[in-house]
C-alpha cells in the first residue's frame, strides 16, 4: 500500500499528517510505530490523521494523534497548529474561515489563525478549561550507580491530558531523557502515565522549559506542556494572571496566556517540510 502524507514541525515537535479525508487507514497505532522511527522510515514524534468531523455544523475537521509507540495521545498543542495551517493553505477552509474549530480526543479546540498573503505565518489555539491541583505530589527516582535515590515534587496539570510539573534552579542540569522516562511512567499518581515538564523560572514572564512525553520519549517541544507549565507557574505565584508567559522549549518559543477564567491561550508557529509517499 502506497501511503501519502505531509510532514510537519511545529518547534521541532515533527509529526507525519495523513490526509483522512482522501486516504483511509485501517490500523494507525500500528503505521504509528512503523513511520516514527528515526532512520528506518520517514521519523517523527507520531502520526497525526486529520479527519471529517464527526458534527460539521459544529467543526471543519477532527484530529487523531498517535505517539511514537503507537498510543492515541488525547491531544497535541503543536500538531494542532499544523492541522489549521495545512486546512487553511490546502484550501480545506475558506480564505476567510480564520477561526476553524477542531474536533480532538480531549474536546472542541478553537483556533485563531494568523494569515498573511494566504500563509499562515502563527496560530493561537484556545486549549479550553485548565486545572491544577492544590498541592505537589511525590515520586522518587531509584538509586543508581551515579546518583541516590531522589525525591521529585511535582504539580499535577491537565490540559484536557496528564501532566506533572516540577520548577528547578536550572532545568539544562537534568538527564530529562532518564529522569523523564522515569517518572512519566504509570504510577499511584499518575495510573495512566504522565508528561512530565522540567521548568526554571527566569522571570514573572518567561519560563524555560523541557519536557519528557509519555509515549514518546524527550520531545524539542509539547504544547499542552507549556501551558501545563505556564499554569502551574501562576497557580503558584511564580507568573501573573492574564499576561503573555514565554515558555522557551529546545524548539522555541510559544506564548501562553492564562485567562481568569482558567483558560490556556497557546500561540506559536507551524511549518511545512515535505510532501511524500511511502509504502507501507
Amino acid at each position: 500500500m502506497k501511503l501519502a502524507f505531509t510532514k510537519m514541525q511545529a518547534l521541532g515537535n515533527d509529526y507525519i499528517y495523513v490526509n483522512g479525508f482522501e486516504t483511509t487507514l485501517e490500523d494507525p497505532s500500528t503505521v504509528a510505530k512503523t513511520l516514527s522511527r528515526h532512520r528506518f522510515s520517514v521519523g517523527g514524534d507520531g502520526l497525526v490523521l486529520i479527519l471529517p468531523p464527526e458534527d460539521p455544523t459544529v467543526a471543519r475537521a477532527r484530529m487523531r494523534m498517535f505517539n511514537a509507540d503507537g498510543s492515541e495521545g488525547l491531544m497535541c498543542g503543536n500538531a494542532i497548529r499544523c492541522v489549521g495551517k495545512l486546512l487553511y493553505e490546502r484550501g480545506y477552509l475558506s480564505p476567510d474561515c480564520l477561526e476553524p474549530v477542531i474536533e480532538t480526543a480531549s474536546g472542541l479546540k478553537y483556533l485563531t489563525l494568523n494569515v498573511t498573503d494566504g500563509l499562515v505565518e502563527s496560530v493561537q489555539v484556545d486549549m479550553g478549561p485548565v486545572a491544577v491541583a492544590d498541592e505537589d505530589v511525590t515520586l522518587t527516582t531509584p538509586a543508581t550507580p551515579t546518583a541516590d535515590e531522589a525525591a521529585w515534587r511535582l504539580r499535577p496539570v491537565s490540559v484536557g491530558n496528564p501532566h506533572a510539573v516540577t520548577f528547578l534552579r536550572d532545568v539544562d542540569c537534568v538527564d530529562v531523557a532518564a529522569t523523564g522516562g522515569i517518572l512519566s511512567k504509570p504510577s499511584a499518581a499518575f495510573p495512566d502515565g504522565v508528561n512530565v515538564e522540567f521548568a526554571t523560572l527566569i522571570d514573572s514572564g518567561v519560563l524555560r522549559m523541557r519536557v519528557c512525553e509519555r509515549g514518546t520519549g524527550v520531545t524539542l517541544a509539547c504544547g499542552t506542556g507549556a501551558c501545563a507549565t505556564a499554569a502551574a507557574a501562576v497557580a503558584t505565584a511564580r507568573c501573573p494572571i492574564d499576561t503573555d508567559i514565554t515558555v522557551r522549549l529546545d524548539g522555541g518559543d510559544l506564548i501562553v496566556r492564562i485567562t481568569p477564567d482558567w483558560r490556556a491561550l497557546m500561540t506559536g508557529p507551524a511549518v511545512f517540510v515535505y510532501d511524500g509517499v511511502t509504502d507501507l
